[in-house]
């Protein structure tokens, strides 16, 4: 189920942030304290694969998370591009694979926050965990949101 807030966000256990892609998928978990958050591998999907909501939700099982935290990109000016239309049906679509609270976060520039934080690296490994660290950035935002609150 899609949450309009963080209210009725559970307030303790592992949490999972997603920086979507139509391809590559950049995934980071919690520990169960919020204290910690890591990046993990990205979800990367073959060409003709379209099941990345089942996969995304296959890893939240795997993680033991209690909710999942989805970037919303928007314009600078706040409002939606096609983009953000296409984060919105990944998130309805991920409803389909699992019972978890979902909430959105803007994630405006978290790619380029990340990619500042890894310095000078190598284009492959730039590529193979910049996404990751984007999802890492997104859910360290949301759980300062929800610890304000």
């Amino acid at each position: 189920m899609i949450l309009p807030d963080f209210k009725a966000f559970p307030a303790l256990g592992r949490i999972i942030g997603v920086d979507w892609g139509r391809r590559r998928c950049g995934v980071a978990v919690s520990s169960a304290d919020r204290e910690f958050v890591f990046a993990r591998n990205p979800i990367v999907m073959p060409r003709g694969d379209n099941d990345l909501a089942r996969r995304v939700a296959d890893f939240a099982t795997d993680e033991d998370a209690v909710g999942i935290i989805v970037g919303l990109p928007l314009h600078g000016d706040g409002t939606e591009s096609e983009t953000t239309a296409m984060v919105r049906e990944f998130s309805q679509n991920l409803c389909a694979y699992t019972d978890l609270p979902i909430c959105f976060i803007p994630e405006n520039l978290t790619s380029y926050a990340a990619q500042a934080e890894m310095g000078r690296v190598r284009v492959r490994d730039l590529k193979q965990r910049l996404d990751s660290n984007a999802a890492r950035i997104i859910l360290e935002n949301a759980i300062a949101v929800m610890r304000r609150q």
